[in-house]
């Protein structure tokens, strides 16, 4: 039984009655005085004075047009015969971003009404569900639209501005050259990579949100700043309100934000607090609407040092917050004067410096040139001036940051771990500072810090941090992963546990894809407390998005994947033109017996 991809052609029906109407329209018969009957030859009925609606008569043109008409109309209908046991495979990528959730609903809606119909003559359907996020498991596989659709009411999009081409090569790799694979998104993309195409059904709306957060200490108290943001044409004015978890609560305020615009926002951290949420009123984006804060508190390190690099100790401990004075047993992080001549190894993490009781050489001559390294990026030791002293004692698997000439300057070693004694980082100085300018170097103090900062990473301490959703993070942890895994706390303002996960720390880790307050915990230890915020200011800006479909296109090529076409059509096409011949035929020769000679 034939399926029609095409109904609409069934209007070229309306050709029946046309062509009977035109036919009931007789010329109306001419009166020809003749003097003799014998004269009078047989003759058509010829209109003088135009046509008028007579009797219907049967004629060869008649039937040779109206089959045309019934003819033309099943072309025109395209009539398709399924195929059998045949499955339309389709494959939808949701856009994964935060601004989804303000379309979700939508989306929803217009997938329970356009995706029945992708499944055209195919047997069955199967559809699989992936987000644009890369490393997401998939939201649904299966045959079922209704549990796809539930499965897209549980979905909660929350990542920042993603790029959606590694989702789609997977998508297209699952429903395979001729299955159909969708994009759903808000904003409009007109061309999309692996023959994808677009489902847009996002709108303009005006959005004000918290775009980014800073802290200063000021008299002994936490000062915070946050920024807020007007995205839309139109001036606004919201309220917002600050609560701690001491049960502080701050007077509502109103504050104007011009078309456009950005302003601060900016309060001491109550006393007493450790967490802070600061409320805006609501808009239809709400998760940009709430800045969640924790009193930032970095790990500490004790740094001790050497007589001689007192004021050097001083100027790091200025600088550099959470650095504290300790003794050399629980130091974790020394600076040590190295005599070359009295060498004494060093163990743990160490800044060491040449200490040469000569005179010193003469200046070295020829090329600074600093390597390829982190704490290296973006630092200019061009004016750098070094006596010639005493070396170090170089290692086969020292790494050199910065050479003059054939001399190493500055080394970079690792010491290996050993029984009860865990591996460290020595930044090693291969000349001795009073011997040379490097004190008038900001090049040093910046290395110095970035140094100091590894260090701090590696130590196994709590700290607390302000990050937004999906911040790489590192945790440094006591025990082994494998004997002692780490706990995912999301934690409530007053600091309760809401729900415990567990995390792999030996994977890339990132801080939760939702705002929130959260601990990070191994047995007893907490490794680290965090509040993450929104602050994705291209997906709160709703300026571009917009409305898109272009599943049209995909039911006509699901349509032809799972059936076949009339295979008699190029017989149809030469009747049709046989039938037209026909009356043009029978009506020529009609109209030439008509014609008065």
């Amino acid at each position: 039984m034939p399926t029609f991809a095409n109904p609409a052609g069934l209007w070229a029906l309306l050709g029946i009655p046309a062509v009977i109407l035109i036919h009931f329209l007789q010329r109306k018969a001419q009166m020809i005085p003749v003097s003799t009957l014998f004269l009078l030859e047989k003759t058509h009925r010829e209109a003088s004075s135009g046509r008028h609606i007579d009797r219907l008569t049967q004629s060869v043109p008649l039937w040779m047009q109206l089959l045309s008409v019934i003819l033309l109309s099943w072309l025109l209908i395209e009539p398709r015969y399924p195929v059998a046991r045949s499955t339309q495979r389709i494959a939808v990528v949701l856009d994964s971003s935060a601004s989804m959730m303000v379309s979700k609903d939508r989306l929803i809606a217009a997938m329970a009404r356009e995706l029945p119909d992708l499944q055209g003559f195919a047997s069955e359907v199967e559809y699989t569900v992936l987000e644009s996020t890369p490393g997401k498991p998939r939201m649904y596989a299966g045959k079922s639209l209704d549990e796809l659709l539930r499965a897209m009411q549980a979905w909660q999009p929350a990542s920042g501005t993603t790029d959606p081409t590694l989702a789609l090569r997977l998508g297209r790799s699952l429903v395979s050259r001729d299955g159909i694979l969708i994009y759903a998104t808000d904003t409009p993309t007109e061309k999309l990579p692996f023959e994808a195409i677009s489902l847009s059904v996002g709108e303009v709306i005006d959005n004000v949100g918290f775009t980014g957060l800073s802290f200063e200490t000021k008299n002994g108290d936490v000062v915070w700043r946050a920024t807020l943001q007007n995205y839309s044409e139109n001036n606004t004015t919201r309220r917002w309100q600050a609560d701690g978890d001491n049960g502080s609560t701050s007077s509502p305020k109103d504050i104007a934000l011009p078309a456009r615009s950005v302003v601060t926002l900016q309060s001491s951290f109550p006393r007493n607090a450790n967490r802070v949420e600061i409320r805006l009123s609501s808009d239809e984006f709400p998760i940009d609407d709430t800045m969640r804060l924790v009193r930032p508190q970095p790990k500490q390190l004790k740094l001790c040092s050497s007589a001689s690099l007192d004021e050097l100790s001083k100027k790091l401990l200025r600088s550099i917050d959470q650095l504290v004075t300790g003794s050399a047993m629980d130091a974790d992080i020394a600076l040590v004067s190295y005599d070359p001549l009295d060498p004494t190894p060093s163990v743990g993490h160490a800044v060491m410096f040449v200490n040469d009781g000569t005179q010193g050489g003469q200046y070295l001559a020829g090329g600074i040139i600093a390597e390829k390294h982190p704490l290296m990026d973006g630092l200019n030791w061009q004016s750098l001036l070094v006596r010639e002293t005493i070396p170090l004692e170089i290692r086969r698997n020292d790494q050199v940051l910065l050479r003059q000439d054939q001399r190493p300057l500055i080394l970079l070693r690792e010491v290996p771990a050993e029984a009860e004694r865990p591996a460290s980082q020595q930044l090693m100085f291969n000349f001795d500072p009073r011997l040379s300018n490097i004190d008038n170097q900001p090049a040093m103090i910046v290395m110095l810090l970035r140094f100091i900062e590894q260090i701090r990473e590696r130590k196994v301490a709590a700290s607390q941090e302000n990050l937004e959703i999906s911040q790489p993070i590192r945790l440094a942890t006591s025990t082994p992963i494998t004997a002692s895994p780490v706990q995912l706390l999301e934690l409530n303002k007053s600091g309760e546990t809401i729900r415990t996960t567990v995390v792999d720390a030996r994977m890339p880790l990132t801080s939760p894809d939702t705002p929130g307050y959260f601990r990070y915990r191994q047995q007893d230890q907490i490794l680290m407390e965090t509040a993450t915020h929104f602050a994705d200011t291209r997906e709160a800006d709703f300026r571009l998005c917009g409305e898109l479909n272009q599943l049209a296109d995909a039911k006509k090529i699901s349509i032809e994947a799972h059936s076949t076409g009339d295979p008699y059509w190029h017989l149809w096409v030469l009747l049709l033109v046989a039938l037209l011949l026909i009356s043009w035929f029978f009506t020529r020769e009609r109209d030439r017996m008509s014609t008065p000679h």
